[in-house]
């Protein structure tokens, strides 16, 4: 698996042999959302592919004003692949965006700010690449409804795996009454596991896009699912997670389902999270690599998790970026929100996954979740371990006992610091520290970024009753 074309050249072949009918041109914005324009393949030249194509800035949300709208798409050529779900042959270009004003990628392009961090990490001589490997986790439904008017809100999700259609009449079919049940869902073979079929074609379909499958598996959770990729430069790292989403949510929906990767749509069972596998190299050499030390961790290693760490409220604006994120992030379903790492434990926020070697020797950050955009998050991990390495932090740990049995109070008493409990908290972190930021992220992006973020979703949010208020509070 990996690339299908390395330059123009190649890429004009390869649509040749390949009766290629439209070019698709993939962007994303600072919610993580891709975005598309469709062009005739007999439009694209090389001119263009060089120089750009043109397209409307303003009509992105939190992107350019109306009078400063032209931007340029500049397609990065390398990750074209075919489109599996087009009816006439597509090829897919992911684009960085170009500020035609200011001359320079753009300043609000998730994608070219990842860029500019692998650039930073560079410039200061403390690596040359850097390796993510994210583990994206995700919910299939049969249905969803959504209610949200001024005197009414709720939702109702609903999968044949739910407990709660154990006594549901199917039409056309037989109620099995095999399901995983509540925080049952890790490993059951069918029919319990009903979702099998399903994650083998979208496996299947992930690796005709170029990404490299290791494994698929049912989650914790009713209806939950992930599928394992190869981990890869912070780029293109990212780059996957788009191409994983699209697919997950193609194939569910070409098969009468409906995929999410909302990290908690079930009250009382387990949420998906996005774990982050991260590394830093130079010249060849795994910094993060020391053996003979605590998972063979180098202090490097070290010093990058403690920067996470210190940073953590901050950065979870970018790595929990939606109010449900935090509903996720509650004592009680495995959630990574003690600030502590560990060897092999998964009640840290921060695992050094068995038995790796030099090569594969990494940090596992486990409260991200799949709500971020991938280019953000990582590269907002990334500055923050970079201040950490700069400022020598040192995080609390390692810490191999059971977190989840603490109370908050032992949490407390031990002096373990926590992730933020809500996007306000988070987004309130992010105004008092982002220096750590400042050499690769604008204040214009941050203060956007906030700007937008409170009021999509925060203000929003708070100002709309739930069904648990009128529960507890109607009769007061």
């Amino acid at each position: 698996m990996g690339k299908f074309v390395n330059n123009v050249d190649e890429f004009f072949k390869y649509c040749e042999e390949n009766d290629v009918q439209f070019v698709d041109l993939r962007f994303t914005d600072i919610k993580g959302a891709w975005h598309h324009l469709t062009y005739r393949m007999s439009a694209v030249s090389t001119d263009i592919l060089n120089n750009g194509f043109p397209f409307d800035g303003s009509s992105i949300d939190a992107w350019q004003p109306i009078n400063k709208s032209d931007m340029i798409l500049k397609a990065d050529v390398p990750t074209a692949f075919m489109d599996p779900f087009t009816a006439d042959p597509t090829i897919i270009l992911i684009c960085d965006v170009y500020d035609i004003y200011k001359k320079a990628l753009y300043e609000k392009c998730p994608r070219s700010i990842a860029k500019k961090a692998l650039a930073h990490a560079e410039s200061i001589g403390i690596a040359d690449a850097a390796y993510f490997g994210p583990e994206n986790e995700f919910f299939i439904f049969d249905d969803v409804k959504i209610i949200d008017n001024v005197n009414e809100a709720g939702y109702r999700v609903d999968t044949e795996e739910g407990e709660w259609n154990d006594n549901t009449t199917f039409e056309g079919m037989y109620n099995t009454g095999h399901r995983p049940r509540n925080k049952g869902g890790y490993f059951p073979v069918q029919p319990t596991d009903s979702m099998v079929d399903l994650r083998a074609e979208m496996m299947l379909v992930l690796e005709q896009v170029g990404l490299e499958v290791i494994l698929g598996h049912h989650e914790v959770a009713q209806g939950q699912g992930e599928i394992g990729i190869v981990f890869s430069d912070i780029i293109s790292a990212a780059d996957n997670v788009q191409k994983y989403k699209y697919v997950v949510k193609m194939v569910a929906h070409l098969n009468g389902k409906t995929a999410t990767f909302m990290p908690k749509p079930l009250y009382g069972d387990n949420g998906s999270g996005m774990h982050v596998h991260q590394s830093l190299w130079k010249d060849g050499k795994n910094l993060f690599y020391k053996e003979g030390e605590y998972g063979n961790l180098s202090e490097m290693a070290l010093y990058y998790t403690g920067g996470i760490f210190k940073h953590a409220r901050a950065v979870a604006a970018f790595t929990n970026p939606s109010t449900n994120s935090y509903k996720r992030l509650i004592p009680g379903f495995e959630a990574p929100s003690i600030l502590t790492y560990s060897s092999q434990n998964r009640s840290a926020s921060c695992r050094i996954p068995y038995g790796a070697g030099e090569k594969a020797t990494r940090i596992e950050m486990r409260f991200p979740d799949s709500t971020a955009c991938p280019y953000l998050a990582f590269a907002v991990m990334m500055m923050a371990g970079l201040d950490g390495i700069k400022n020598k932090e040192i995080p609390i740990g390692p810490m191999d006992e059971d977190l989840f049995e603490l109370s908050l109070d032992e949490i407390r008493e031990k002096g373990i610091p926590q992730m933020p409990h809500t996007l306000r908290g988070s987004l309130e972190a992010l105004i008092r520290d982002n220096d750590f930021l400042k050499p690769v992220f604008t204040q214009d992006f941050i203060d956007t970024y906030q700007h937008y973020k409170f009021e999509t979703q925060v203000w929003p949010d708070e100002a709309r009753p739930t069904a648990f208020e009128f529960k507890t509070t109607y009769s007061c």
